[in-house]
């Protein structure tokens, strides 16, 4: 597999899928072996995407992954974000770094460190639906060339930035069509939302170009994974912040 994997082509069925709205299973894909394989493919998707908008998470394994946001849009320009079957929602914090974060060989970054690099907090919305039925469950490395799922990021209001460090338990309730979705805690699947951006930012093998100064990273859901089974407005109560937008038929 290793000798015969096309990353250009992996990308290239990826887009179709996508373009036509529709899921194949994890066992009809030539897999990637590694995550250089993956990000590979991943990279040729995302030609062309220019948003410098990215998500972060990290593989079963623990090792760091990003992807770029796409469609994204800032709310107060009128965001929509397309709705397509098996479209998944996050309520998420994205952070907008102020200054670089370099990629180091000698000490690694504190969670400190990264608070300092922060500009500005906001208020995010995750939409999610990949072209593998199975997302990342069976293989996350192809999951990984797929922008680990990524489907639209609505950025929403400032928030002060030390929600970055009270964000878990704030009051969150998500109506979706006028029918509540979520309604309790926010609950960060690591505790801290900043976990994975500090595990990025000392991953050694991470691109030179990443983590720059102007670059905003969305941090994971507070919400958990949530369908949208039809189109409609979502509204999201974060606290004192509020984010609203409409999910549109494509």
């Amino acid at each position: 597999m290793t000798e015969t994997f096309d990353p250009r082509g992996l990308a290239a069925r990826l887009h179709s899928l996508r373009q036509a709205g529709r899921q194949e299973e994890t066992g009809t894909f030539a897999l990637p072996a590694d995550l250089h394989q993956a990000m590979e493919a991943q990279n040729f998707l995302a030609d062309g995407i220019s948003s410098n908008a990215w998500k972060v998470t990290v593989s079963p394994e623990g090792q760091a992954v990003t992807a770029p946001l796409h469609p994204y849009a800032e709310a107060a320009s009128g965001a929509s974000i397309p709705w397509y079957p098996g479209i998944k929602f996050e309520t998420e914090i994205a952070v907008r770094l102020g200054k670089d974060l370099p990629i180091r060989t000698g000490t690694a970054y504190s969670r400190a460190d990264v608070v300092e690099a922060i500009s500005a907090a906001y208020l995010g919305a995750e939409l999610l639906v990949s072209a593998v039925r199975e997302s990342g469950s069976v293989s996350f490395l192809l999951f990984t060339s797929d922008r680990l799922g990524n489907s639209g990021y609505v950025l929403g209001p400032k928030l002060d930035k030390s929600l970055v460090d009270t964000a878990g338990g704030t009051p969150l309730k998500v109506t979706h069509a006028g029918r509540t979705i979520y309604d309790g805690p926010a609950q960060h699947p690591m505790g801290d939302v900043l976990t994975w951006l500090v595990d990025y930012a000392n991953d050694g093998l991470r691109p030179g170009t990443s983590l720059k100064a102007g670059a905003l990273i969305t941090t994971g859901t507070l919400s958990g994974a949530i369908e949208l089974p039809e189109p409609g407005e979502i509204d999201i109560l974060f606290g004192d912040a509020r984010l609203s937008f409409p999910v549109s038929k494509a």
